[in-house]
């Protein structure tokens, strides 16, 4: 039941924080580095969604992590990853990376591509257990995306084929076709963030656009219509 558009509450796309560099422009839903808003600090685990592009042959240096779990999805280009646990790997399109920084990491990215820009979405969510022994999982997902238009890709018991969460929390991507439609049964307790990727949607008759974020509580039902081809993470926080 639809209690009301006091229960979803729109992130818009340009009222979010900017970092702007000569190889970095970066979007943060929620603050981040030197972008602070008290209100913007996260919702429920989820902590930090920045919509980032980088320049091609640019990147994140070494850095460390600690009791974090970081998502990276690409929306175009290719990012490269090294890691302290040996870790060497190129995340592409339709894959989903999921670190578990746990006790301590260190890590670097760059863009694979020396002369084309890697757009990806970059997602920190506070673990449920601290101090774990760090890992590492990556997954392509383009034959599961050929067949669904909604897909679960990461999940805390690694569920229907997903990649190992240290949280209670559910991701999945959508990629609908225009005037494609679904429901979400949102368990009680729970709360769900949806982030736009690309398109235009109406989810419980609120319209949110690309770079949009929609936060949403209290409520037993979303109904999910695409109005263009549309993509977007569905967040279900337990």
């Amino acid at each position: 039941m639809n209690k009301g558009k006091k229960n979803l509450k729109i992130r818009k796309a340009n009222e979010r924080g900017h970092t702007l560099m000569d190889w970095l422009n970066s979007y943060h839903s929620f603050s981040f580095g030197n972008y602070f808003e008290e209100i913007y600090m996260h919702f429920g685990n989820l902590r930090v969604i920045n919509e980032d592009k980088i320049r091609g042959g640019a990147g994140f240096d070494l850095h460390p992590h600690k009791d974090m779990e970081i998502i990276t999805y690409i929306i175009e280009g290719a990012l490269e990853h090294k890691d302290s646990l040996g870790n060497v790997s190129v995340i592409e399109r339709d894959e989903v990376q999921v670190m578990s920084a746990g006790s301590g990491i260190r890590h670097s990215e760059y863009n694979h591509l020396k002369d084309k820009e890697t757009h990806f979405l970059q997602i920190w969510i506070l673990p449920e257990e601290k101090g774990i022994k760090p890992r590492y999982g990556q997954k392509s997902f383009k034959e599961k995306f050929l067949k669904d238009n909604f897909v679960l890709v990461i999940s805390k018991e690694a569920r229907e084929g997903s990649i190992e969460i240290n949280q209670e929390v559910d991701v999945y991507v959508g990629r609908f076709k225009a005037h494609e439609e679904m429901n979400f049964e949102i368990g009680k307790g729970e709360a769900v963030w949806i982030q736009m990727v690309k398109g235009e949607m109406v989810v419980n008759h609120l319209s949110i656009y690309s770079g949009d974020g929609l936060a949403v509580t209290n409520e037993e039902i979303l109904n999910i219509k695409a109005q263009t081809d549309s993509e977007f993470l569905l967040f279900n926080l337990k």
